[in-house]
């Protein structure tokens, strides 16, 4: 059947498309949701047969879902389909479920690395299948308003590119039109560094068995963007990272050199800090103290000199305070406010020094396909780095403040562990990982998941303004 160009879901359902969708996770439930509450009449949907009964129980009141007993009844019956499974099985599900596509059908994949799918298609689809990829550049959590929605026009007609555009017009994204090539080395930039930065502050905190917002340490201001998106990730599915980071060789490259950057940096902290303190030689502080100065410099300069007249994409420290989990301790003093403590932010400084080597210019990718959590960490390091007196205060907090150091040793091991484990390709190591930090904090997730989505909200309405 032959759909119209002007396809929308207001049509009668007899001249609409079958949707389908394997694999009915967090993002495949997300995508059903919107397309039911856009009109879509016909959405069929499938899930592991174990999940059959509560997927239908789920789903019994919800206008236009169909729930079927497998991929083959999905395949079979669908015009548009699309698989949402983890990068890591991709290619075992398109085996066995592939041959059975409809004649003619448009098939897409919602994985977050590209080549696997890509070979998964290309070996097991039908020659007559059209192939129109997609990714929603945003977690389920986060309103598809106004975010990038990447669309890969791979094996495809442009009538079934515009099909794929019309279905999806209604999330109210916007659409970025990449390669699997492109889609791979865009996600890693905007994405590994970021989870590899998050993931390493959780399992310093955890190793350390503190919340140390919770004593008044790392809260307000930048602080606030730290804490909660580190939590935020931790509260979703560790397989939502570990494809991106083990699947994608530009990930790997990209979270080895951030491993190299955080030693580097608190090597030079230490060497500065230890000259400070032990050193009768006055000109050997002041050296050791210049060569982290100018390495953070070089840094700055290579990542936002040709940027420094863009807008600020964060809001005001002000602002952001309003999603603190924590609070500042109270002065002795009550005629005076709690003051910030200043500490060596290694998280930010060795994430600009990670881009600065790998030559990558992050605001291209913001301005192309950035994630909400890019936005907000690349706010963050754009506020420390073109703001002197902050920079200043971080390589101060570094060299001289000792409260910290212990903190910043707990993130070098963390980062450094990350690394290898990405390095070793192993999904079943990246999961124990991941959860046994995931259990520590679990406590803590309900209140920073309202908080953090209003954060996000808060900042992406202003960038949007």
């Amino acid at each position: 059947m032959t759909f119209s160009a002007t396809l929308s879901p207001n049509d009668p359902a007899e001249l609409q498309p079958t949707i389908g969708i394997i694999g009915m996770g967090a993002m495949g439930r997300m995508y059903a949701n919107l397309w039911s509450t856009a009109g879509w009449k016909k959405i069929h949907v499938c899930d592991q047969l174990e999940k059959y009964e509560a997927l239908k129980a789920d789903y019994s009141n919800v206008p236009g879902v169909k729930v079927l007993s497998d991929g083959h009844a999905v395949a079979r019956s669908s015009d548009i389909m699309m698989y949402s499974v983890e990068a890591e099985f991709i290619d075992r599900v398109v085996a066995e479920y592939g041959p059975s596509t409809k004649m003619n059908a448009i098939v897409a994949g919602q994985t977050s690395v590209k080549a696997p799918e890509q070979q998964a298609f290309e070996k097991h689809l039908p020659s007559d299948t059209h192939i129109v990829s997609l990714h929603s550049l945003h977690g389920p959590t986060v309103s598809p308003l106004g975010q990038p929605l990447v669309l890969i026009k791979h094996r495809a007609t442009d009538e079934s590119l515009r099909l794929v555009e019309n279905i999806t017009r209604s999330f109210g994204s916007r659409f970025v039109y990449l390669s699997y090539e492109e889609h791979d080395r865009v996600t890693a930039n905007t994405q590994a560094v970021i989870h590899a930065a998050f993931l390493s502050m959780g399992s310093a905190w955890a190793s350390a068995s503190s919340y140390p917002w919770e004593q008044g340490l790392y809260v307000g201001g930048m602080e606030t963007v730290k804490v909660n998106l580190a939590l935020r990730i931790y509260s979703n599915a560790w397989h939502v990272y570990a494809g991106l980071a083990i699947l994608n060789p530009k990930a790997r490259e990209q979270i080895d050199q951030y491993a190299k950057s955080t030693t580097e940096l608190f090597k030079l902290m230490l060497e500065a800090g230890t000259a400070t303190k032990g050193s009768e030689n006055h000109g050997s502080q002041q050296d050791s103290e210049q060569k982290l100065r100018r390495r953070v410099e070089w840094a700055r300069g290579v990542v936002f000199g040709p940027n420094q007249s863009r807008k600020p994409i964060l809001l005001s420290e002000a602002v952001l305070d309003k999603f603190s989990l924590g609070r500042l301790p109270a002065s002795d003093d009550p005629t005076k406010m709690p003051e910030y403590r200043p500490n060596s932010h290694l998280s930010l400084l060795a994430m600009v020094d990670c881009w600065a080597h790998l030559e990558i210019n992050p605001f291209h990718h913001l301005d192309l396909a950035a994630t909400p959590l890019f936005r907000l960490f690349l706010g963050v390091a754009q506020h420390l780095f073109l703001t002197p007196k902050l920079t200043d205060l971080a390589i101060r907090s570094a060299i001289h403040d000792i409260w910290h150091r212990s903190d910043d040793l707990e993130f070098v091991v963390a980062a450094r562990g990350w690394s290898q484990c990405v390095q070793f390709g192993s999904f079943e190591i990246y999961r124990k990982r991941f959860e046994e930090t995931r259990s520590f904090f679990e406590s803590r997730f309900a209140e920073a998941g309202v908080l953090g989505s209003e954060m996000i909200k808060a900042v992406m309405a202003s960038e949007m303004k």
